[in-house]
């Protein structure tokens, strides 16, 4: 599998990589066995860039990952997990319901401060049991998650002190890269008014359907050397599956629109003779501020499925017309389980 560059950092990457939410639980149980699987599924598929988050399962990804890389080739592996929610332990009966089953027993707590960002970190290694993290990104910083009252308190946390401690870590070559895993353009746009950052993990805002970040972001990237992961490429499963009956996007029931746009995207695609999924899958890695496609599942049988359909080719004549019936400005999400 080709490698790409994450900024100027000189870190290469592999252009697909594995995002570890749906190990961590998500929507439905995920048991230790078929996570190590997936996780080997994704290794032989030569995949070699692996995100995970302490908000997946409340640590539950984190350990899955942590055991499986533990005996894989050190030089080999890319890793990448996120800061600004620290877990806590609370009573079995007191574990919240964010749409992962069977959770580990704890809750979280929002902290985008200097104290925040190391100890989250500190948690992390001790939860993955290694030594080494490669990119650090700063997890749903926004309006998107927040509010936007509550978000100005927590992006002057970053602001003040957050960035600082991720700039130390990576002066001190504790991580090699850093930026911000979320889910909207708008905090991206913010937080690089005021900071250089190297990366963005952005789910679901650079996809066949939503191609929000093409405006004003893909082109600040280009400019800024920051490059892109771009997560939540089937738009919460509605461009995997199609237009069918209980399809969701943004994590939430599809809309009589979204569904019509999704319709328009099968029926040009199955003209141009390729599945919707292989075009939506593949759409991102041609812009140039992308250096990683990131797939998920919890299924060793979805993950092979979803590497034959990176070599699938599709027409460059059907990506320019699927721009027809992209969206331009979905709709805010509610406090949710994200990427």
């Amino acid at each position: 599998m080709q490698a790409r560059t994450i900024g100027t950092t000189g870190l290469s990457v592999t252009e697909y990589s594995f995002g570890t939410a749906a190990l961590g639980g998500l929507y439905r149980a995920c048991p230790r066995d078929l996570a190590m699987e997936t996780l080997q599924a994704a290794w032989d598929e030569g995949i070699r860039y692996f995100d995970t988050a302490p908000w997946y399962g409340f640590g539950r990804a984190e350990r899955a990952l942590g055991d499986f890389l533990r005996d894989q080739p050190k030089r080999e592996w890319v890793l990448s997990t996120k800061v600004g929610r620290i877990l806590f332990p609370v009573a079995d009966d007191r574990v919240p319901n964010y749409g992962y089953v069977d959770p580990l027993p704890f809750d979280v707590r929002y902290d985008y401060s200097y104290d925040g960002v190391m100890r989250s970190l500190e948690l992390s290694y001790a939860r993955l049991g290694l030594n080494r993290i490669d990119i650090l990104y700063v997890h749903d910083i926004g309006a998107y998650t927040h509010g936007a009252e509550r978000n100005a308190f927590h992006f002057k946390a970053l602001m003040d002190s957050g960035l600082k401690a991720l700039e130390e870590l990576k002066s001190s070559g504790t991580i090699k890269a850093y930026g911000l895993g979320v889910n909207e353009v708008p905090i991206c746009l913010d937080v690089m008014k005021h900071a250089s950052i190297d990366c963005i993990l952005l789910a679901g805002r650079y996809t066949l359907l939503d191609r929000t970040a093409v405006e004003e972001l893909l082109p600040l990237c280009l400019e800024r050397n920051t490059s892109i992961v771009a997560g939540g490429v089937f738009n919460s499963g509605i461009l995997a599956i199609g237009a069918v009956e209980g399809a969701h996007f943004d994590y939430m029931p599809a809309s009589n629109d979204v569904l019509a746009r999704v319709r328009a995207l099968a029926e040009l695609a199955s003209a141009n003779g390729v599945p919707l999924a292989a075009a939506a899958v593949q759409f991102p890695r041609r812009h140039p501020a992308v250096a990683s496609v990131l797939i998920g599942t919890a299924k060793p049988s979805s993950l092979r499925r979803n590497a034959e359909l990176l070599g699938t080719p599709v027409p460059d004549a059907f990506y320019a017309e699927a721009s027809t019936y992209s969206l331009v400005a979905p709709p805010l999400g509610t406090e949710a389980v994200r990427q």
